[in-house]
């Protein structure tokens, strides 16, 4: 009985079994390491645009009166101009370029999205101002549309006089890893 057990049919289906395994277990992590490398380097680039964002979303625009000749509902009219809601004095927030553009940003899709671009982004962004008085938010909330990554920084600003908080998101519900 004993001899029958150890059988050449047996060691072969065990030998099938271990190389198996082992082929599987490289597999798994050989796409468990690509995944993570290709999340990384999506979670920089992201970050990255959340820097470039901080810095440009304060300038003053060009020009700096810029959203004197916007249409809010016409986005050709938006082509010529570079966004921004800084006043020039360090991190004050001008009122008026924040509701023009929080107007154009969360008028329609299209808006939305032209807004992305002229933001250099090519991710989704959700922008809020607030404080005890003011709460503006601009762009799309990602935990409504089930983002799957998302970078924040905050920021202090000062709007009429009073301190603020900015809060700057950038966000995907895209993978960045293996499709």
């Amino acid at each position: 009985m004993k001899a029958q057990f150890w059988s050449f049919d047996i060691i072969f289906a065990m030998a099938i079994f271990g190389v198996t395994l082992v082929i599987l277990t490289y597999v798994w992590f050989s796409i468990t390491q690509e995944y993570s490398l290709s999340l990384g380097l999506g979670t920089e680039e992201m970050q990255a645009q959340l820097q470039v964002l901080q810095n440009h979303i304060l300038s003053t625009g060009y020009p700096s009166n810029w959203y004197y000749f916007v249409n809010i509902s016409d986005p050709s009219t938006w082509q010529n101009v570079s966004i921004g809601i800084g006043t020039g004095k360090g991190n004050n927030v001008s009122v008026a370029r924040l509701m023009a553009l929080a107007a154009f940003a969360n008028y329609n899709a299209t808006t939305y999205h032209v807004s992305a671009q002229m933001l250099g982004l090519s991710y989704d962004y959700f922008i809020t101002i607030s404080n005890d008085v003011i709460n503006v938010s601009l762009g799309r909330n990602p935990l409504s549309n089930k983002a799957i990554a998302i970078q924040v920084a905050s920021l202090p600003v000062v709007i009429n006089g009073m301190p603020a908080n900015m809060k700057i998101e950038l966000w995907t519900n895209t993978s960045f890893g293996v499709s």
